[in-house]
Order: C-alpha cells, then structure tokens, then sequence
C-alpha cells in the first residue's frame, strides 16, 4: 500500500513548464550525494509542516531559514516533505537555473534507501513529471520552497497535512513504522483513494 500511496504528491503535481535549457556546471559539486546521505525523515529537525538537516553540519543555519519562511538556505541544507522526495543545496553558483537545489526522488524500504533519480532544471521524477516546474512558482523571497497550499506561490495540491503526516510517520526508515495510528490509517486510506481516482482516469 505504501509503494503506491508515496507516488501520490507528483501524480498531484500538475502539468511541468517549459524549462531553459540544462545548467552549464563550472565546478564539481561540493556536497557528495550518495544512497547513505539519506536517513528516517522523523530523525531530522521538525519545521512547521516538513523537516531539514545539513549535509555539512550546518543545521542552525537551516532551521533558521526554514523558521524565519524566507531567505536562502544554506550549503548542505536537505528539505524534506515526504519520504522520497528531497531537495539538496549544493554550493553557491553551482545551478543557477535551479538556485543550487539539487532534486532527488528515492526509494525507501526497511533496509534504508536507493536514489532513482537526481538532477536540476532537467530531472524528472519516475512518473515523468519536473521536480523543477513545480519549485520554481514559489516567489524569490522562498529560495524555491513550497509552502502550505499556495502560500509560497506554488500552484496548490489537494493532499492534506494530515495526508503528508501519515506519509512521514510511516516512513519504513524509522522505528516504530508500522504501527500506524488509527487517524494516520484513515488519512492514508482516504490518499489511497485520491491515487485511485488519478490512476482511473488515465
């Protein structure tokens, strides 16, 4: 039930812009990226609605950003609103297009976690739909980040915060993710039958 209720939020996402053509690097990216970067989204620094780390040891620096609601995240900040998806910041100039994010899409099981796909402007997720489109309506203020519903200027989805708790709770990283509470059982219920409708009407 999980592997098909986590393909929900960009099933939701809506139709990708039209995007510039992929960023010309100058540098090796700073922060190295790999299946053992990642860890249980319930063990990093809780924000309001989603939870940051820093891959350089800099996480006062992100919880900064992430509390305040705007300015730039620091280098190494990890963003995290659901289990498999992740925004990474590489060091400054490194993507302009993308303001440095680095977008990653992962599979995640008990064992840990596997990347799919990673990239900038150019990456898509494994249902075909730009990490990128969505981000970049958040106005500039945000450094890209999505906020509640529209509030960062990102076209809404109809997935509620109760929906995104649940998906966070039942992270199969984390201790203790299998017992499932009864309103997060109802809450995914009720998103497993919004990943139904989409799935009828294709």
């Amino acid at each position: 039930m999980y592997s098909s209720i986590k393909k929900v939020f960009f099933a939701l996402a809506g139709a990708a812009l039209i995007l510039q053509s992929p960023t010309a690097f100058t540098a090796e990216p700073l922060i190295k990226v790999d299946d053992n970067s990642f860890k249980c989204i319930t063990s990093m620094t809780k924000v309001g609605h989603f939870y940051v780390d820093n891959l350089v040891g800099n996480v006062a620096g992100t919880v900064k950003v992430a509390k305040e609601g705007k300015g730039d995240y620091p280098t190494g900040s990890v963003l995290q609103l659901m289990p498999n998806e992740v925004m990474i910041k590489q060091q400054k100039g490194y993507s302009p297009a993308t303001k440095d994010w680095e977008f990653f899409w992962i599979d995640v099981d008990k064992k840990g976690q596997k990347i799919y796909t990673r990239g900038f402007a150019e990456v898509n997720n494994r249902f075909g739909l730009n990490c990128f489109a969505c981000h970049v309506q958040a106005r500039p203020e945000h450094d890209l980040t999505c906020g509640k519903g529209s509030e960062n200027g990102c076209a809404p989805i109809p997935v509620t915060q109760a929906m995104f708790g649940a998906l966070q709770r039942t992270d199969p990283r984390c201790p203790g993710s299998d017992q499932v509470s009864a309103e997060d059982a109802i809450a995914l219920k009720d998103l497993g039958e919004i990943v139904k409708a989409l799935t009828e009407k294709k």
